[in-house]
């Protein structure tokens, strides 16, 4: 069989992980395999309840417009049905009180819009909607431990009942193309070892950003805003954020972040005590007026991890990585989840590209290009973190140029639309970093002053 992921080669797809990203995986690939086999660790809930495999399910999620765009595209409908289920859509910079760099954002009309209702609501939605097809077979509570085949061709996966044990049986589950989509924690160096085959380099950075949440139902009493949420934005001179953001029904999550040694705590009443770290009270403010509904929930993982499949090296046809499994980010800049579904779109896009055979170099290929973007925005500001570690860590003569200019266009994006609106879209994954570099933009960041942006925390929107 030739190296060729198209219809005629792939009978039967095996996706490892019913993440977000495996799932949406398993749609694309459904229109090309005969049938499609999604093996997930957990048990699915019945309805949009948290589930243990999502580490971070109990923490903020916001769907920005490129995941937006990515995932009704997948699955048409998809937002007008997440609207309806209550998840609020929240217009920026109207809808915010935001500060970052010294600046308060002037709330003029949305350039961008995001969605922050529950992660569960959302994963149920596209799990509902992916397992409706009989094409997609969904085997849970079983773990993937190896792959089957040798170090030229994967021709498929070792599977155990999960809870089993080291010693518990396993069986083998045959396969013309097996999918990683298992996340962060991903195993797949291991399983490539099992066939001969050699791991992909891991690039990674990690500033040792930690962050709690909790949920809050909305406060009483307290000065008229008709904002929705409030966003306090950590950059290496003051590494403390906040975010308040709407989940819909009346609650509220907060997040509180910090670095390595200086973490928010899980402890009642400390989460409040630490918010009044923030260089503004306003977050602490909203804090005082409002009832907490939840315990404090705290995480760790954040480091921005990499691997490079797209290198030189003994790698076998037949197996891609996605998702969290590819290329995992600092969770703070809310990028996961429309990278999950630019990911299936450039899949989709490569499987079916008439120009090129989609061979495994080729589709994992576009696979990472799919990511880059979410990188080089989640990676290049973290290499300005105090303490930041990893072999991406250090900046080279170029990300200095670019990070000079990026700090102008920060500057002027709190008060000046033009530039404000060019700065959202890119960081909502709708138009290239590029657009940053237009003749406007640029004559407004190189030549212009920064344009007047509020004293003090913008509670109405601009008239």
């Amino acid at each position: 069989m030739t190296d060729d992921l198209g219809r005629r080669a792939t009978r039967h797809a095996v996706v490892i992980g019913g993440s977000l990203a495996g799932l949406l995986a398993a749609r694309v690939l459904a229109e090309h395999a005969e049938r499609v086999t999604v093996v997930e660790r957990d048990r699915f809930p019945e309805g949009p309840e948290a589930r243990p495999g999502v580490p971070q399910g109990r923490h903020l999620h916001v769907l920005v417009a490129g995941g937006q765009q990515a995932l009704d595209e997948l699955l048409p409908g998809f937002t007008d049905e997440l609207e309806e289920l209550g998840s609020p859509k929240v217009g920026i910079p109207q809808d915010m009180i935001q500060w970052q760099n010294g600046r308060w954002f002037r709330r003029s009309p949305a350039t961008a819009h995001f969605f922050t209702g529950p992660r569960p609501q959302l994963e149920w939605l596209v799990r509902r909607r992916v397992l409706s097809d009989p094409r997609i077979e969904l085997v849970e509570g079983t773990e993937t431990v190896g792959l089957t085949g040798d170090s030229s061709r994967v021709r498929g996966v070792r599977l155990r009942e999960r809870g089993a044990g080291a010693g518990g049986e396993t069986r083998t589950l045959a396969a013309d193309l097996v999918v990683d989509a298992s996340g962060r924690s991903t195993k797949a160096a291991d399983w490539l070892a099992g066939i001969g085959a050699e791991a992909p380099h891991e690039e990674t950075l990690d500033t040792g950003l930690a962050y709690a949440t909790r949920v809050y139902g909305t406060p009483s009493g307290g000065p008229d805003s008709d904002a929705l949420g409030q966003y306090i934005v950590p950059n290496p001179a003051q590494v403390y954020g906040g975010v308040v953001l709407p989940l819909g029904d009346g609650r509220h999550l907060v997040t509180l972040s910090g670095l390595r040694g200086d973490e928010p705590p899980a402890e009642e009443g400390a989460f409040e005590e630490y918010a009044k770290r923030l260089p503004h009270p306003v977050i602490s403010d909203w804090l005082a007026r409002a009832e907490p509904e939840s315990p404090v929930y705290g995480f760790r993982k954040t480091a921005n991890v990499r691997r490079r499949y797209d290198r030189p090296g003994r790698r076998p046809a037949g197996f891609l990585a996605t998702g969290d499994a590819l290329c995992a980010f600092n969770p703070i800049y809310g990028q996961g989840m429309a990278v999950a579904a630019l990911s299936a779109v450039a899949l989709r896009r490569a499987l079916a590209d008439p120009r090129r055979t989609p061979t495994t170099r080729v589709v994992q290929r576009a696979l990472l290009d799919a990511s880059k973007q979410a990188w080089d925005i989640s990676a290049g500001a973290d290499k300005k973190m105090p303490g930041a570690t990893g072999d991406a860590a250090s900046p080279g003569p170029l990300d200095r140029a670019v990070g000079w200019y990026l700090g102008r266009v920060q500057q002027r994006a709190a008060g000046d639309p033009a530039v404000g609106a060019a700065f959202r879209s890119v960081f909502s994954l709708t138009a290239p970093l590029t657009s940053l570099f237009a003749p406007s933009v640029a004559r407004a960041v190189l030549f212009g002053p920064p344009v007047e942006s509020p004293d003090g925390p913008p509670l109405r929107r601009d008239a």
